[in-house]
This record gives structure tokens, sequence and C-alpha cells, in this order.
């Protein structure tokens, strides 16, 4: 028998939501072959199943939010098959509990209601800290909320979606009463009749839509960020001219033998992992009083999702030249749109770069993918007018934006590692092929 387990999806993942089970008990299953589908705000992917055999027990059911490494489903072996129809054997003790009942007509009607203020009142139920935090923001009474994740189990999900509920009608009923309050006796069957049609006007002009998974979980990913560290940007604008001559000279080339357009980005990742080589604390972390400094230098690539974010990770990045970055970038990306990526590709990140240049943007300030300590965000490369040597020369420029942690990173010092990477990028002299 083979435990099938909840992945970490990235270091500061605790729990992901089970979106969708692609086998159904009784099912075969091969090793490897897509098993179940998964949603945090790193990834939204396919998990295979760990080993070849027979679906022969689910223990999380679709929607539930669970806990990393908690056991979601069972494996067996192909002669382990007729096993769960053993436990299916079991209703004969059913009817037992089943006539228990009817001598003590009288008794039912108390038992239903204690066991629902006991786990509304009980802390150590099943429930994740982060229901209980959001149940006591939110003052709600869990013994209220229908859970849906496994065994009952009451999710986030559910509680958000009480909260919403509870809130919706709130406003309208409030006026509903109000109103016959000052008015005389025979007027109140008249006065609900106004409120009621009024009441429906407003929400014809809204529409009300419940976040997916991975955007809720980016929400929460982007609030961590903010409240762990504190976010400080510094812009530098770069020459890109070398670069883009160098791009130019190549790119038709590199297409016909790589089968790729060769971008901008893969410069600015070879300048920045040298960078990162000359200042290693950007390449490090926090952990309490203590700073980890990564010997290995895995870089984080943004990727724009059509529903959301996620930063897949090019592992020894140092290792790679400009060819072999733009080839990871270009990989990673498409695997990440087509929902592939595998759990240890979107782990282990120790820096990271946003290339919002992309969508036209000139600069923004991104925010940190924690635990890392600094993000660098690359602009539009445009050409500009630019003043040299007191005269006037077109030349292609671009905005590197990089936000970084004031716990850790003084302004002087991120100027300073800047400063690095618009130098090499500015003498670019690397050939690319």
């Amino acid at each position: 028998m083979t435990d099938v387990v909840m992945p970490q999806m990235g270091e500061s993942i605790v729990e992901g939501t089970l979106t969708k089970w692609l086998k159904k008990p009784g099912d075969a299953v091969e090793r490897d072959e897509p098993l179940f589908e998964i949603s945090t705000d790193k990834v939204d992917t396919e998990i295979p199943s760990p080993a070849s055999g027979v679906l022969s027990e689910v223990l999380a059911q679709e929607g539930a939010t669970v806990q990393v490494n908690s056991v979601v489903a069972r494996i067996s072996d192909g002669a382990a098959a007729p096993a769960p129809a053993a436990p299916v054997a079991a209703p004969a003790p059913a009817p037992v509990v089943v006539e228990a009942p009817p001598p003590a007509p009288v008794a039912p009607p108390p038992p239903p209601p204690a066991p629902v203020m006991e786990a509304a009142l009980e802390p150590e139920g099943p429930l994740s800290p982060l229901v209980r935090k959001i149940a006591r923001e939110n003052n709600v009474d869990l013994g209220k909320v229908a859970g849906t994740g496994a065994g009952g189990r009451i999710t986030k999900e559910d509680v958000l979606a009480y909260v919403a509920s509870a809130s919706a009608p709130a406003p309208v009923a409030t006026p509903v009463y109000a109103a016959p309050a000052p008015i005389a006796a025979p007027a109140p069957v008249a006065a609900p009749a106004g409120p009621i049609p009024g009441a429906a006007a407003p929400t014809a002009k809204t529409r009300i839509e419940k976040m997916s998974t991975m955007r809720s979980k980016i929400a929460e990913h982007m609030v961590h960020s903010m409240n762990t560290s504190v976010h400080v940007t510094t812009v530098h604008k770069v020459d890109m001219t070398k670069v883009a001559k160098m791009r130019a000279k190549h790119k038709d080339a590199f297409a016909a033998q790589y089968g790729m357009s060769l971008t901008f980005l893969p410069f600015v990742a070879r300048a920045t992992v040298e960078a990162l080589r000359q200042f290693p604390i950007f390449n490090a972390s926090i952990e309490g009083p203590n700073i980890i400094f990564h010997n290995e230098i895995n870089l984080g690539i943004a990727v724009a999702l059509e529903n959301g974010l996620i930063v897949p990770v090019i592992s020894a990045a140092d290792e790679k030249n400009v060819v072999g970055l733009q080839k990871s970038i270009v990989d990673l990306a498409a695997r990440a749109r087509a929902r592939q990526l595998k759990p240890n590709e979107v782990q282990g990140g120790t820096f990271s770069i946003t290339n919002f240049g992309s969508f036209g943007s000139i600069f923004a300030t991104p925010i940190i993918n924690q635990p890392q300590v600094a993000i660098l965000g690359v602009g539009a490369v445009e050409k500009l007018p630019v003043i040299i040597d007191d005269a006037i020369a077109i030349r292609s420029v671009a905005h590197l934006a990089l936000t970084f942690d004031h716990r850790l990173i003084d302004g002087a010092l991120a100027d300073q590692f800047t400063q690095k990477v618009k130098q090499i990028l500015e003498n670019w002299s690397e050939e690319v092929l």
C-alpha cells in the first residue's frame, strides 16, 4: 500500500487545495501518471502518482484544503484491489445503530443539537489555525458553518463563503425592520413591499464572483510578504544599446537553431547572477535573528498565467550562459501555462526576476517573493533620445526596479547591486552563439 501525500509546492506553502481528482477509486494508475490537481499561491498543477497500482482509497475530496504532507489517498498493488471490499461488508452493525433510536423516540431530539454546540465551542476540533483565525476576526460561530472538507472538515473557503453570505443580506434586512417602527400599525404591510423591489436595483449593477483558489492563495501570499518584509524599491535607468545590438546580431540564427525567440530577459538574468556572486546578501533569506546565505543561485522567473502568477525556478542559474537561460525561461513558462510543472520546479528559489516590461510597463514596484530578500523588476526596452557628451543620441533604454527587504539590506547596498547589473548590461561583451 502506498500513501499519496499533498506535496509542498514552495518553502512558505503549508497547505494546498485539491481541486480535481483525475482518477476515481478502483481505477488502475501508472507511476507518474497524473492523479489529481492542486492549487496554491505558487502553482496550479497536476500531481503524478507515486506508484503503479489501483487507487483504493480517496481521503480528501475535491475542493478540500489539505495540509502539506497529509495523506490524500492510498494506492494498492493489483493483488490488493479486492481489499477495499472488506470494509464495505461492515454494513451489518449499521442496522443495530438504526434500531437503537426507536425504543426511545423522545431521546433523539436532544442529541442532535448537543454535537453541534460541542463542535462550535470545542477549540481543539479538526480545524486549521487559519480557519480559527478567520472565524475569530469575523465573529463567526463555526457551529453554523457547513464543512465541505474531508469528513465534514471546515475549510478556509467554507468560512469565507459563510462570511460573504452573511454580510450580503445584512444591509437589506436592517431597513426592512427599521422602517415599520416609526410608522403606525396599519402601515407595516405596505412598508415591506417598498424596500424589497428597491433593493433589487443595486444588485443588477454588481456581480459577485468568488476568487479562484489560486487568486485567493496569491492574495494571502502578497499580504504575508508585505507584513513580513520592509519593502523599499530603487529604480535605475540602463542603456541597453549594446545588448540590443548583440540580440539583433544573433536573433535570426538563434531562432533557426533553437526554435525560439531571443529576448532581453536572459541578458538581464545573466547580469543578475554575476551581481549576486559579488553581493551574496541578496541571495540570502532571514530566519528569526539569523541570515541564511545560499550557496546556490536559484533564479525565480515570474510567469503570468491566465488566472494568476507563478514563479518557477531555474536551478544553478549561475552555471548557464545566455542560451541556457533563454531555453530554461521558455521551457518553464510553457510548462507553467500548460500546468505541467513539477513540485521541485517551484521550490528553492533564492532571488527572483519579474519582467513586467513584456507588457509595456516602464517600471513598477514588485513585491518580494518570500522567503527571499529582494526581487528585480525589468521594464520595457524602448528607444529614447539621450544626451551623450552634450550631443543627443538615440539609445535603447530600460528601467530596472529593485525591491529589497530593508530589515537586512540598506539603500546604499541596494544601489551598488543594481549598479553592478547596470554596468554589465551597458558594457556587454559576452558572445551569445
